[in-house]
């Protein structure tokens, strides 16, 4: 059922005493995640015999990005008798384009134009963020380790966006389960800390993780950053694929000047095989700056978790065939040949 009347809205009940407080899918479905002014909308053009009116509906940004979201927007125009053009997943465009056009009778989809709204402009500015990220580290691998700054229910929404944006993995396990990959990370300072000491923890890694699983062991935890990677290379030699960095910023956090000090004390004992994992508030400049002095792979959190929604706004721009606009905006359709017909 999809609510299309204040009566509707007046008889939904929800447990206030629900286990978790974001939507769910079918809340989602049935439109009460909408703003109530689209419900006010429809009684209206009901009073006025409107109801039946055809619109062409654009989406445009308010700035540059990277587009994603589309499979979840057409997930909740499924069951509704309309067309869509839209950008490709992954595609740039730049602020005012069109990313998406909606055909069809407006008391049909007009409800959802606040979740379509907060779908792309969340998911676009993810993978944005994501992008960024990866440009800087050229062809060197970033891992999205934002799920721990952002609510649980949008979680893997982040990761997967992160990965169209360009992230080459993802830490959240459903995430990865959505995405149809491997989940990516090792593991956290707390297990270093219960078990008192990095080389414990190295050793019983390397014997009970899977194989297939890169030895990359977290080297900052009691020393100094440089001595404990060599301390644990010569304990795991060949075996250890790479340590991780992650000095926290009451210690100045990870710098060039200590990846490249890293880099030189592993190469000076024969251990050049093993690759420098950097991780805590990455940001593009940083990064960048990070594999110059010698990191090969990088884990960014917060930059893209705490990405700013990239603003969309839906204009009409087409009543019955008649072209239309409000003021400030160009009556009639916004031609963007990039746009597909995707439903």
């Amino acid at each position: 059922m999809r609510i299309n009347k204040l009566e509707d809205v007046e008889k939904i009940k929800v447990d206030t005493g629900r286990l978790f407080f974001s939507a769910q899918h079918d809340e989602i479905k049935m439109g009460l995640t909408t703003d109530i002014y689209f419900i006010k909308t429809l009684e209206v053009l009901r009073y006025l015999k409107k109801e039946d009116a055809v619109v062409k509906a654009e989406i445009f940004a308010r700035r540059d990005g990277i587009f994603c979201g589309l499979p979840e927007v057409l997930n909740l125009l499924k069951d509704i008798d309309c067309k869509v053009y839209s950008l490709e997943e992954g595609e740039s465009f730049s602020a005012k384009e069109v990313v998406m056009r909606i055909e069809g009778k407006y008391t049909e989809f007009g409800i959802f134009e606040t979740p379509i709204l907060g779908i792309l402009a969340s998911s676009s500015a993810w993978a944005t963020a994501a992008h960024e990220c990866k440009q800087a580290a050229g062809d060197k691998p970033i891992l999205c380790f934002g799920a721990r700054h952002i609510h649980p229910s949008v979680a893997p929404v982040m990761e997967r966006a992160a990965k169209v944006g360009g992230a080459d993995g993802v830490s959240c396990i459903l995430a990865a389960k959505i995405l149809g990959i491997s989940p990516s990370g090792t593991i956290p300072h707390a297990a270093i800390l219960i078990a008192g000491a990095t080389e414990e923890v190295a050793i019983a890694y390397d014997k009970v993780i899977p194989e297939d699983s890169p030895r990359i062991i977290l080297v900052d935890t009691f020393k100094d950053e440089a001595q404990e990677a060599l301390d644990i290379a010569r304990i795991l030699k060949e075996r250890l694929h790479g340590i991780r960095l992650d000095t926290p910023g009451e210690r100045g956090g990870v710098t060039p000047e200590l990846v490249y000090e890293v880099r030189k004390r592993l190469d000076l004992e024969g251990f050049s095989h093993v690759k420098i994992f950097v991780s805590g508030g990455l940001y593009p400049e940083k990064i960048k700056a990070l594999s110059e002095a010698g990191a090969d792979a990088f884990g960014v959190g917060s930059y893209i978790s705490s990405a700013p929604p990239i603003d969309m706004t839906m204009d009409i721009k087409e009543v019955d065939g008649k072209p239309v606009a409000k003021r400030g905006r160009i009556p009639g359709v916004t031609i963007n040949t990039r746009l597909k017909r995707v439903k």
